[in-house]
């Protein structure tokens, strides 16, 4: 078998792209988007029909309402190929707002089940900051279930678990990025801390009980894909989808409930106050969750700039 096979043995694997028409030839049980992804989806020609459509359809809305019927329209496209769940993003420009990210939740999945979709196929992401995470506490008591995204931290993911969330996407990539820049080394495998972020918080949740399901996400290169075989999920771009599946290189599992069960990992207690200290005094969990929420803004204005001149 070649490598995306054999990593579907140990772990789910998703597809973290907005281009629909890329994921059939995977076979991955879900799919991610966010409006990064789907501003660069709508460059293409091929989605142009389906942005033109979407903007005819809501016409006479406000610029914000047309792009929630857009990223649902994708997420329904994404569905007709996909058995499992798509994850579909809020605002970024509301990641300290917790009313008003409880509020999109709530339309984006009322847009779903007015086309038919069932919430049980819907992850609403959000980003994973104090008041995100109270967002998706609410959410999850009414069924919405979320996936908390811009996770850089153990706090912020012993935060997500304690809420509730039904998944949580620590971004391996990005963290890469960060220490790559800090000290100048190209870490490999295991010894990225990218990598290692995610073993940790795999280990606690298992360890301690907690249900919340653990997806590593952003990844730069398929080592640190292998790097994390057996982890709950793995969303992972085509580009490097398609490199697994033309590598037949054996792949072994890294991760598995029973190792994690018997780590020396420390349980925490957190409150808000000690949240906030202990995500400050982590310097690259401050800056890649800023700069994540800045870069998402942005995507979401240029998105927001495309539809008004196309209206």
């Amino acid at each position: 078998m070649n490598q995306l096979d054999q990593l579907k043995q140990f772990t789910t694997v998703v597809a973290d792209t907005g281009d629909f028409q890329s994921i059939e030839a995977f076979a991955p049980r879900d799919a991610t988007t966010n409006p990064s992804l789907i501003l660069k989806a709508v460059q293409k020609p091929a989605y142009q029909p389906l942005l033109q459509e979407t903007i005819r359809a809501h016409k006479g809305l406000a610029t914000t309402e047309i792009i929630d019927h857009l990223l649902v329209a994708f997420g329904i496209k994404i569905l007709n190929i996909i058995p499992g769940r798509v994850s579909t993003e809020t605002d970024a420009r509301l990641s300290f707002d917790t009313d008003g990210t409880v509020a999109k939740g709530r339309h984006l999945i009322a847009l779903y089940e007015a086309a038919g979709i069932a919430r049980e196929r819907v992850l609403i992401k959000i980003a994973s900051t104090w008041e995100g995470i109270r967002a998706a506490e609410i959410l999850e008591k009414e069924g919405i279930r979320c996936n908390m995204t811009l996770l850089f931290s153990l706090p912020q993911a012993i935060a997500c678990a304690e809420a509730g969330a039904q998944l949580i996407s620590p971004f391996v990539g990005r963290i890469y990025d960060w220490y790559q820049k800090a000290s100048g080394e190209d870490y490999v495998g295991a010894n990225d801390p990218g990598v290692k972020s995610v073993q940790t918080i795999y280990q606690y949740y298992k360890k301690f009980g907690y249900q919340t399901e653990v997806m590593g996400a952003s990844f730069r290169n398929t080592a640190q894909i292998l790097a994390l075989a057996g982890c709950d999920l793995l969303t992972i771009s085509p580009e490097l989808l398609q490199k697994l599946a033309e590598t037949d290189t054996p792949v072994q599992r890294k991760l598995s409930p029973e190792a994690a069960a018997a780590s020396a990992i420390e349980k925490i207690t957190l409150n808000e106050k000690s949240f906030r200290f202990m995500q400050n005094d982590d310097a690259m969990a401050t800056e890649k969750l800023a700069e994540g929420i800045r870069l998402f803004c942005a995507d979401n204005d240029k998105l927001e700039q495309q539809i008004a001149q196309a209206c």
